[in-house]
This record gives structure tokens, C-alpha cells and sequence, in this order.
């Protein structure tokens, strides 16, 4: 399958997903969602992938949702869309992260440059999570008059604890590679030179250990995850946005363009 938005390389049983729009540092249009779900939907039945790295060209792994374009622009805008089709349209987010958390093989975000709001979501579906040391990590809906959402809450409240997710959602303050470490975000951070090397280590080490272990294992891990009623919470969220998008167009466009 030929995308957009995305490019695709496989390397043995490693392939790299990397978010291919870095005019627009890598962020989230409608189609660029619809895409990461394509493909990681593909890569469940790519049973010899058994690590996908995500990562993106340029300078940042990705900015969030892309303020030019958003996900829903052309409904936001008016264009007499039904109540399915709006929600469809708001629910794009939440499909593209399920996709990346039910992917059989383990998945690696490599970040770099800014991970922003969507862009942090995305990395919070992946296993693993590498980046460097100047990556700036951002949650910016709040004060962009709107909820996080995509099921992002309950993904980064099970990363870093309630408390901690509460301040970054809330505060909106931006915060550094180092912090995202401490704070439990990260694996790992390593110097900007050495995230492919650290990556690709990571990568082929995953790689060589016995399939079905690993395979088992991610089940464990993806029952103990559901042990919160994910799905629920990301279906009232998806509306929440679908809300505060579809129903308050106006609002909700003047504060994309600050």
C-alpha cells in the first residue's frame, strides 16, 4: 500500500514507520491519521515484523494536530455532515492509537524535536518509548479550549500516575526530555546523535529473542492495560471532542489559529 503521509521501511523482521510530513513537523491531519491506523492495522497480520519503530522525519517527531488542517477541518468549517459522520471525523485520533496498541509486534517510539499533545499521544500507544535528549514534550488542548483525548488520559495517567498526568494536562507547560524520564514517560534518553544506534540496538536485541515469548508477554501486558475500561473512557472522550469541534465550530477554529 502506497501513503501520503507516511514511509514504510523494513529491515528483516524491524520495520520503521516514520510520519513523513516534516514541512509541517510531521503534525496530524485527517488523512495522516487514517494512514497510521492503515498501516499498523497491516503490520498485525505482517507476522514477520517483530518490532515497528515509530518515528518522523525532520525536525520533530510530531507537533499534534496539525492547526492549518485539523483531523475534522472541513466539518469544523460546515459542510451539513451528519452526527456519524462528525463523530467519525473525531474518533480518527482514537482509532489511529488502538491500531498502534493492538499491533502484534513491539513497538518502539523514537522521539526526537517536539512531541506535542496527538504526537505524545501516539507515542503513549507504543511498548517503548527512546528519545533525546533535547525533545520537548507538550500538552496543549486544555488551553486550546478543548479536552485530551483519543483515550490519551488514561494512557498517560497509567505512564506517570494520576497526579502526575492531572499537572502536565492541566498546566499545560512544556517540560524537557529529562523531566519526561523522571517522571516515568521514558525509557530511555540518549544524546541526539545516538538515538538510531540506541534504537536500532533496542530494535535487533527485541528482534533475536524467541517470538512467541515475546508475543505472549505483550499479551500480558495489553490484559493487565485493559484492566481500566480504556475502550469506555475513549468513546466519552471521542464525543467530548466531537462536542466541543462540531458544536462550537467557531470557537473551536479561532483557538487552532492563535
Amino acid at each position: 500500500m502506497t501513503y501520503e503521509t507516511l514511509t514504510i521501511e523494513s529491515d528483516g523482521p524491524v520495520t520503521h514507520v516514520w510520519l513523513n510530513r516534516p514541512e509541517r513537523r510531521n503534525a496530524l491531519n485527517g488523512l495522516a491519521l487514517e494512514e497510521i491506523a492503515a498501516a499498523f492495522n497491516a503490520l498485525t497480520t505482517r507476522f514477520d515484523a517483530q518490532v515497528v519503530v515509530l518515528g518522523g522525519r525532520g525536525a520533530s517527531f510530531c507537533a499534534g494536530a496539525d492547526r492549518k488542517d485539523p483531523p475534522a477541518a472541513r466539518m469544523a468549517r460546515g459542510s451539513g455532515a451528519g452526527p456519524r459522520e462528525r463523530r467519525h471525523a473525531a474518533q480518527l485520533g482514537r482509532r489511529a492509537l488502538e491500531a498502534i496498541e493492538r499491533c502484534e509486534a513491539i513497538t518502539i517510539a523514537r522521539i526526537h524535536g517536539h512531541a506535542v499533545g496527538g504526537g505524545l499521544a501516539l507515542a503513549l500507544a507504543c511498548d517503548l518509548r527512546i528519545a533525546t535528549a533535547t525533545a520537548v514534550f507538550h500538552v496543549p488542548e486544555v488551553d486550546l479550549g478543548v479536552p485530551l483525548s483519543w483515550g490519551a488520559v488514561p494512557r498517560l495517567a497509567a505512564a506517570v500516575g494520576t497526579a502526575r498526568a492531572k499537572e502536565m494536562i492541566l498546566l499545560c507547560e512544556r517540560f524537557e526530555a529529562a523531566a519526561a524520564e523522571r517522571y516515568g514517560l521514558l525509557n530511555r534518553v540518549v544524546a541526539e546523535e545516538e538515538i538510531d544506534a540506541v534504537v536500532g540496538d533496542w530494535a535487533r536485541r527485541l528482534a533475536e529473542k524467541p517470538p512467541w515469548a515475546v508475543h505472549m508477554t505483550k499479551t500480558q501486558f495489553r490484559a493487565y492495560a485493559q484492566a481500566v475500561p480504556l475502550g469506555d473512557v475513549t468513546e466519552a472522550d471521542g464525543d467530548l471532542l466531537a462536542a466541543a469541534t462540531f458544536e462550537d465550530p467557531s470557537r473551536f477554529m479561532s483557538a487552532i489559529k492563535r
